[in-house]
C-alpha cells in the first residue's frame, strides 16, 4: 500500500525532504506619505494641547524652585547678612549704645531681623521716644531715632532730673540746665499726678509768665504755685483753667503786688 501525500509538510521544505531557505521578516517605517493629511494634523494638534496642557505645570515648578532658592540665599545663608548698623538722629545717645540696644549679631541674615522687635528694644533706652529700623540691602540696617524733648528740670538732691512732656525721666544732670523751666515735685514721672500737673501749668504760661519764672511748685494737686522774679508768686491753685488763669496774671503783672491769687480768675486778688 503506497502511502498517502503527506501532510502538515513543514513550510519551506521542498518535494523530495529538502528545506527550503526560511523567511525572514523586516519591519519598514512607513514614509510620511504613507500617512493620511488628516491624521498627520490630527496627531499635530494632540501634541500641541499636551504641550499646552503641560506648560503652566512646568511654569508653576520653574517658579516655586526659584522661589525656593532666593528664599534659602536670603535666609539660610550669611550671603545677604547684616554688615552695618546706621544710626540716625541720635544726639543724647551714642551709636554704640543703640547698636548694643538693637542687639542683632553680625552676619545674621537681614531678612530674619525682626524689625519692629529690634525698634522696641531701642525704644527702651531712656533718652529714646521712639525709633524706627528698616532694611538697606544688601547688608546694613538703618535705624532712625527721635530722641525726648526736654521742657522742664526736677531737683532731686544734689542733682536734677531732665524730664519730657510726658514726664518721662530721661536724663540726670549734676547742675541744673540754664534754658530749662524749674518744677518742683516730689516724684517725677509719666504716672506722677502733681507732675503732669506742673507740665500742664507750663505748658499754659505766656510768654512774659515764662520770661519771669522762677519755678512752679506743686504741693498737692490744688495747691500749685508759681513764683516769678522779684520775689512776685502766683497763687494758681489747681491746673484748670490755664490759658486764663495766665492771662489774668500776665494781665497784672505791672500792679504792685507781691502775691496774685488766680486760682480762680474770674475773681481775682492780689496783695
Amino acid at each position: 500500500m503506497s502511502p498517502g501525500p503527506a501532510r502538515g509538510r513543514t513550510a519551506g521544505a521542498e518535494p523530495g525532504g529538502r528545506r527550503g531557505p526560511a523567511r525572514r521578516w523586516q519591519l519598514v517605517r512607513a514614509g510620511t506619505d504613507a500617512v493620511p493629511p488628516s491624521t498627520r494634523r490630527f496627531m499635530q494638534r494632540a501634541r500641541q494641547r499636551r504641550l499646552r496642557a503641560a506648560l503652566p505645570w512646568a511654569v508653576a515648578g520653574g517658579v516655586l524652585a526659584l522661589a525656593g532658592l532666593v528664599a534659602w540665599v536670603l535666609l539660610g545663608t550669611g550671603l545677604f547678612g547684616v554688615r552695618e548698623v546706621r544710626v540716625v538722629g541720635a544726639e543724647l545717645v551714642t551709636p554704640v549704645q543703640v547698636r548694643e540696644a538693637a542687639a542683632v549679631p553680625d552676619g545674621v541674615p537681614l531678612a530674619r531681623v525682626d524689625l519692629a522687635a529690634t525698634a522696641r528694644r531701642i525704644g527702651e533706652l531712656p533718652p529714646v521716644e521712639r525709633a524706627t529700623v528698616t532694611r538697606e540691602w544688601p547688608g546694613s540696617l538703618v535705624v532712625r531715632v527721635v530722641e525726648r524733648t526736654p521742657v522742664a528740670v526736677v531737683p532731686q538732691g544734689e542733682r536734677f532730673v531732665v524730664v519730657d512732656r510726658a514726664g518721662v525721666a530721661f536724663r540726670t544732670e549734676p547742675s541744673r540746665p540754664a534754658d530749662l523751666p524749674l518744677a518742683r515735685v516730689a516724684r517725677p514721672g509719666p504716672d506722677d499726678p502733681e507732675t503732669r500737673a506742673a507740665l500742664d501749668v507750663l505748658a499754659a504760661l505766656t510768654p512774659q509768665l515764662r520770661e519771669a519764672l522762677v519755678d512752679v511748685t506743686v504741693e498737692g494737686l490744688a495747691r500749685i504755685t508759681v513764683r516769678l522774679s522779684g520775689g512776685r508768686t502766683v497763687v494758681w491753685g489747681d491746673a484748670t483753667r490755664g490759658a486764663d488763669k495766665a492771662r489774668v496774671a500776665t494781665t497784672l503783672l505791672g500792679r504792685n503786688a507781691d502775691t496774685i491769687d488766680v486760682s480762680a480768675p474770674d475773681v481775682v486778688t492780689f496783695r
